[in-house]
């Protein structure tokens, strides 16, 4: 059996329609259990901050966490040694809400009086991923499908049946970062933000198969 294999091909480019704020709190504490009640604290402050502007609490939804021990190294008498400092939370948190730059104004004006110390990452991504990794797939098999039907007409053959679809899908970012690692407002202001994300793009392929004749 002849067969012709093509790899076809989708790309698109993606309007933002989402921010994402990512909150980052972290601090050594000398108990763990200490550690756990300021990262809870922490946590409480922020969903506090930000419910008056209209994120719910259960909207700020925690990414990572976890408590590891912390030291430090130090020489004496010659030698290295090391000594123990506490136990280091970390507690990462994000929030999507519409991409709107009012909005994202107020939000960090309430964070600006916020007494918990979180690190900021803002970032635009798209509501439904999913929606949009469905019509890229459909690209790319009717790029295949294309391009197929030319090198059979080219080569003076016809394209019988399907014989096989080749995908490994690959980890697609609809994500583009604007602000990295800021640290919090320092006072309490109303930011007019004019902030426009560039376009997210987004490509994948898949590899068909078909029989010839």
């Amino acid at each position: 059996m002849r067969t012709i294999q093509v790899t076809g091909s989708g790309r698109m480019k993606l309007r933002p329609d989402t921010t994402r704020l990512t909150l980052t709190l972290s601090g050594v504490e000398p108990e763990y259990d200490a550690a756990l009640s300021a990262s809870a604290d922490g946590t409480k402050a922020l969903g506090a901050a930000l419910e008056p502007v209209g994120i719910a609490p259960g909207e700020l939804k925690t990414q990572t966490f976890h408590i590891t021990t912390e030291y430090e190294g130090y020489e004496e008498n010659g030698r290295w040694k090391q000594r123990f400092l506490g136990y280091r939370y970390l507690h990462v948190l994000v929030v999507d809400f519409d991409a709107d730059n009012q909005l994202l104004g107020r939000i960090l004006g309430a964070l600006a009086e916020c007494p918990a110390n979180a690190e900021l990452q803002i970032a635009y991504t798209v509501r439904d991923p999913e929606r949009a990794k469905t019509a890229l797939l459909a690209a790319a098999v009717a790029d295949a499908g294309t391009k197929a039907r030319a090198l059979a007409e080219a080569a003076g053959v016809t394209l019988k049946t399907l014989q096989s679809i080749d995908y490994s899908r690959g980890e697609q970012r609809f994500a583009v970062p604007t602000m990295d690692a800021l640290a919090r407002p320092t006072a309490k202001a109303n930011f007019e933000l004019d902030i426009v994300p560039e376009d997210i793009d987004v490509s994948d392929t898949v590899t068909i198969v078909w029989e010839i004749g």
